[in-house]
This record gives structure tokens, sequence and C-alpha cells, in this order.
């Protein structure tokens, strides 16, 4: 029976793993045994999925990414080419700490920069924005442009990754013209109407 997904035959496929339909996966990847794969999500080269990690649908991982047991992707995440997650908040080689891993939870749309690192336990937010080789120490709020080490908030973008610019406490996206505004707890939010 043909799959309903491609891997390349450079690439290690576990036994056990949950893979969506039109789903690609490219050169030197190792996806393991217990991990979720969604449909059409597209896995560069040199990639590998832990046991228990859960992508959505339609995710991008560029190459040279690991995501570790704890990273949890929704649908639309982008991972820029060589950004790192951790698990642990205190690795030593010599104890184990298995039982100690930390999610991270990625959300819908967000994306992370070219070598970007995301200490483990720590948020992002949805359609947030990670700056490229940014250090995450904290969780991300929705629609946040975040870049530095630490990396901190310098602004926010809409769904579409254009930079909002607010005027008493309004937006409107100049790309695709979706309005935001923030709301009583001084999160961003986009106005439906």
């Amino acid at each position: 029976m043909e799959k309903a997904y491609f891997v390349h035959e450079s690439s290690y496929v576990d036994d056990g793993c949950e893979i969506g339909k039109g789903t690609k996966i490219w050169h030197f990847s190792h996806i393991m045994g217990g991990c979720k794969i969604g449909e059409h999500c597209n896995i560069g080269q040199n990639v590998v999925i832990s046991p228990g990690v859960e992508l959505g649908n339609g995710v991008k991982i560029q190459n040279n990414v690991s995501v570790y047991t704890g990273v949890v992707c929704e649908d639309g995440v982008f991972l820029g080419p060589s950004c790192v997650f951790t698990n642990v908040i205190n690795p030593r080689a010599f104890i184990e700490r298995k039982n100690e891993y930390r999610q991270t939870r990625v959300k819908q749309g967000a994306s992370i920069g070219a070598n970007a690192t995301i200490v483990c336990g720590h948020d992002i937010g949805t359609y947030a924005f990670v700056g490229a080789g940014s250090v995450v120490t904290k969780t991300v709020p929705d629609y946040a442009l975040v870049y530095g080490s630490p990396a901190r908030v310098h602004g926010y973008v809409c769904a579409c990754g254009e930079k909002l610019d607010f005027s008493d406490g309004r937006a409107i996206c100049s790309g695709c013209l979706k309005q935001y505004r923030f709301n009583e707890k001084s999160n961003v939010e986009e106005i439906k109407e």
C-alpha cells in the first residue's frame, strides 16, 4: 500500500509514528516513534522529531532542527533553520532527567527565526514572531515581535507577518487590512466584525 506522505530514501521513520497525508520528509531526517505529525507538513533535511512531539497541520520545519520531547507545534507554525529547543531546565550528562521535561507550545501561525533558542517551559503565542538568533527565556504573547538575548517584545505583528503600528490602542495592518486592538488584559487581539 502506498503511503499518503513522502519520505526521502535517506531518512528514517520509526514504527509507531502518525504522519498525515501530504507531508514531506526530506534528506537525512529521523522521525522517532510516538510522535504525531499533521497533514501537509514540510520537514527539511537533517531534522529530528523526538517521541511525544506533536506537529499540527501545515507546519514547516527548515533544515537542521531538533524538535525534542515536550514540544507541541500547532497548525501553521514555521521553525527556521537551526533553531533550537531545550526540554530540561538544568541538564547534566550524568543525571537522567526525562521525568523533568517541560512542555513548550508554539501556538498557531507562530514563526521562529533561524538560530533562535527556545528555553523549555515557555510558550510562543499565536502568530508571534521570534527574530533570528534570539534566546527566548519567558512566554511570548500572541502577535508579539520578540528578538534579542534575552528576547524582549519590540512590537507586534499581524497574522500575515507585517509589523503593526498602534495608535490609541488600535492598528490596521498595511498588508492585509486586518484590524487589531489591545484588550483589557493588555494583550493584542484581532478585531472580528
